[in-house]
């Protein structure tokens, strides 16, 4: 069983005001979608992992905690499919007090019906324990696999089948949100990984993440690693511009990792 979670008082209360408010809540809702919390760790030179498909771990045990604080908080955590292929995780929160009403509901992305799960992979496995929730997976209407529909619906969780698109992502952003609201939740954090991130972390997007949340590990882990990079924009006389800039900035120190949080500004 993995181990459980503390997080101090003063992490809690600097976490407080960044977490899903009512207000923000419903603000979301009346766009049909919920709230959306961006968060993922990064080295020093903005890797997520060594390479594509490596298992890195970067969060100190404090960071961590506050993952899972966050975790906590929202109604669900969605993770691209290549994050389940390269780790098996199980997609709960592990803070010590946490029962069951307060999982997050886990949502894997896999248009083409990758994930070859078994009631053996960790999310199951954590399921069963009542310590989790068995996933939503969201698939286009040709990878629904009738013996991996059976074992997620006998956990608990789903397939939920979107149209994908011919081009990378295969899902847009906004027919995923809507799904998640139709499903009744109410609030997601998105946790990765790499072309998931960058792929929200498009200008087109930025009106439906409310709030972005990264931890940076004193580390860097050098070249060809899985990079947080965002496609470059450019202006209307085709130069280079910023693709993307927070506001409403805070930092705050977890151990030997730092914690950046802000709000896409919608003038980048």
């Amino acid at each position: 069983m993995a181990e459980t979670l503390q997080i101090p008082g003063p992490d809690v209360a600097w976490l407080a005001p960044r977490l899903p408010s009512e207000s923000a809540i419903q603000s979301a809702r009346s766009q049909g979608r919920p709230f959306v919390t961006l968060t993922f760790a990064t080295s020093l030179d903005s890797s997520l992992s060594l390479a594509p498909g490596v298992r890195t771990r970067l969060s100190g045990s404090e960071s961590k905690a506050m993952t899972h604080h966050l975790r906590r908080h929202h109604a669900a955590i969605l993770v691209g499919v290549g994050t389940v292929l390269a780790d098996d995780p199980g997609l709960n929160c592990r803070i010590h007090d946490a029962n069951l009403d307060a999982q997050p509901r886990p949502i894997v992305l896999d248009p083409r019906g990758r994930w070859d799960f078994t009631e053996h992979s960790k999310v199951f496995e954590v399921a069963r324990a009542n310590n989790g929730l068995a996933p939503f997976v969201l698939v286009g209407p040709s990878a629904v696999n009738p013996e991996r529909k059976a074992i997620l619906e006998a956990h608990g969780g789903k397939f939920v089948i979107l149209e994908p698109r011919t081009t990378e992502p295969r899902f847009d952003w906004p027919s995923i949100l809507s799904a998640l609201h139709a499903e009744g939740l109410e609030s997601v954090m998105i946790e990765g990984g790499g072309q998931v991130i960058n792929s929200l972390l498009d200008p087109a997007y930025h009106r439906l993440v409310d709030r972005v949340i990264v931890t940076i590990a004193p580390t860097w882990l050098g070249r060809g690693g899985v990079v947080v990079s965002p496609d470059r924009v450019q202006n209307t006389e085709g130069m280079p511009v910023p693709a993307a800039r927070l506001t409403d900035v805070a930092w705050h120190q977890f151990g030997e990792d730092i914690v950046l949080s802000g709000q896409p500004s919608l003038d980048a």
